[in-house]
């Protein structure tokens, strides 16, 4: 009798801490290895095996686009979308390109002096790329303006663009995360963490940076003093970001990790405000999803699209 209370009050305990998503939609059953949602979390950009890189509607549950970056076979290993969901882009090890989400035309495709590692693209179509070599592209198609940073030591893991496309944030495997300005490879902070840097993230009005150590340091600092404002509170010894997004006019937190979960945080405090964890389809061989993007829609729907090829929206 103990041991049946004991499992019903465990079983409570587990859907109390990761309740189920209200809605679950499945764009592929490919393998996947990138996928992005817009910040308003009505289209998602999904990365398939062998179908190329596929725009979705998630508001109306239709596909848009189906784009063909370079040699299908090569693959594209990263994705991006504006903070407005105008344009996007893709990125694979050996070239970038963009396209626009309105129409679906191409805006361009570039080769990389070195292997890609992370993209993100502004409002404007300013795109950023890391590269493995230590080196980050800026690279504005509009302006016909390119700029290669070479602040960094070692590969850059992830970037991010102020929606305007002035600020670039980049992350290495050197510690450290710089923030410079994008059209003329001016530095303005360095922040040097305690492991390689894993994960950054610009709020859209460039005023605040997010850095994740591949530890458990994730830290919010003041882009105009350089100063640290918080941490997030992680209890555990190790904690990775695979997904960041600064919301609710900068007081929120929301980040998704490799292990399946999407956490909402308190930005000033650091504190954990509530965690889901996101589904596995029924055939997978993988018992593991890899959180790729996620967002907030009308206000108070989480949603986050992972490595299952699955978008999830729960209620906040």
């Amino acid at each position: 009798m103990k041991k049946n209370l004991l499992l019903v009050i465990c079983t409570i305990f587990l859907t109390a801490c990761h309740p189920k998503a209200e809605d679950i939609s499945v764009l592929t059953t490919e393998a996947s290895y990138s996928a992005s949602l817009s910040s308003n979390g009505q289209f998602a950009l999904v990365a398939t095996q062998s179908s190329g890189v596929q725009c979705w509607d998630l508001s109306t549950h239709t596909l848009k686009y189906q784009w063909i970056h370079g040699d299908i076979n090569t693959g594209v290993t990263g994705t991006a979308i504006s903070p407005n969901g105008l344009f996007a882009a893709s990125l694979s090890r050996d070239s970038v390109a963009m396209w626009r989400i309105a129409d679906g035309k191409s805006l361009g495709w570039w080769s990389l002096p070195s292997s890609g590692e992370s993209v993100a693209v502004a409002d404007n179509g300013a795109l950023l790329i890391g590269l493995n070599d230590g080196s980050v592209m800026s690279l504005n198609a509009a302006q016909s303006a390119l700029i290669k940073f070479l602040g960094h030591k070692d590969r850059v893991n992830s970037v991010s663009l102020s929606a305007d496309g002035r600020l670039a944030l980049t992350g290495s495997n050197d510690m450290q995360a710089i923030l410079w300005q994008a059209q003329t490879g001016q530095p303005l902070h360095t922040w040097t963490l305690g492991s390689r840097i894993t994960k950054v993230a610009l709020n859209d009005s460039g005023t605040l940076s997010f850095t994740n150590g591949s530890t458990n340091e994730a830290k919010i600092w003041d882009n105009t003093s350089g100063k640290l404002l918080n941490q997030l509170d992680i209890t555990r010894r190790q904690m990775n970001f695979s997904a960041v997004r600064f919301i609710k006019q900068d007081s929120q937190i929301l980040t998704g990790t490799p292990a399946r979960e999407v956490i909402l945080w308190q930005r000033d405090s650091g504190k954990e405000i509530e965690k889901w964890q996101v589904a596995l389809t029924k055939n997978s061989q993988n018992r593991g999803a890899v959180v790729y993007s996620v967002a907030i829609r009308d206000t108070n729907k989480v949603v986050s699209i992972s490595s299952q090829g699955l978008v999830e929206t729960w209620q906040q």
